[in-house]
């Protein structure tokens, strides 16, 4: 006689996988750029729009990037979110503001915290700039940048950013 039970539509089970990443010439580049307090795009070799980080290959147009440029740590803020629901491996006390940057000379956007004003002050069009780490802290990843923070510059108008947003 069997018994009936409910069928079985979900399982959680705890995942841990360990990686060694080696990063092409490209990354390789970025992240020891990073290492030297440095920001490097890539530029495309045949539209000569600017990634960063490069990702060797223009995502547009296929051809190579290969001449790096080094970027401002200055930047517009094209999107942004106020994060108030934790996240796994997410270190930032809640809530926190995260936001997609458009580095001057960059034809990308780079994701980074925004501190140092109210969340209710954010807005498309705002100008930001890295906080850096001490030195001493530096390693090979974008975590040598704590947060961006506000500058006192024009914010740039919508109409010059929704290509990027």
């Amino acid at each position: 006689m069997s018994e009936e039970r409910e069928p079985v539509t979900r399982i959680i089970t705890p995942v841990r996988v360990e990686y060694t990443y080696t990063p092409g010439i490209a990354s390789e580049r970025f992240l020891r750029g990073v290492r030297e307090g440095k920001l490097l795009g890539a530029a495309c070799d045949s539209c000569g729009r600017v990634y960063i980080p490069s990702r060797g290959a223009c995502p547009r147009c296929a051809s190579p990037t290969s001449e790096f440029r080094e970027l401002s740590d200055k930047g517009t803020v094209i999107t942004f979110c106020v994060v108030r629901v934790p996240a796994a491996n997410i270190d930032v006390p809640l809530p926190y503001c995260t936001a997609n940057i458009l580095l001057d000379g960059a034809d990308i956007s780079f994701t980074g915290l925004i501190q140092g004003c109210p969340f209710e002050d954010v807005r498309i069009g705002m100008r930001v700039q890295a906080v850096w780490r001490p030195e001493s802290e530096w390693g090979f990843g974008i975590g040598n940048i704590e947060h961006f923070t506000p500058i006192d510059e024009p914010d740039v108008p919508f109409a010059k950013l929704k290509e990027y947003s």
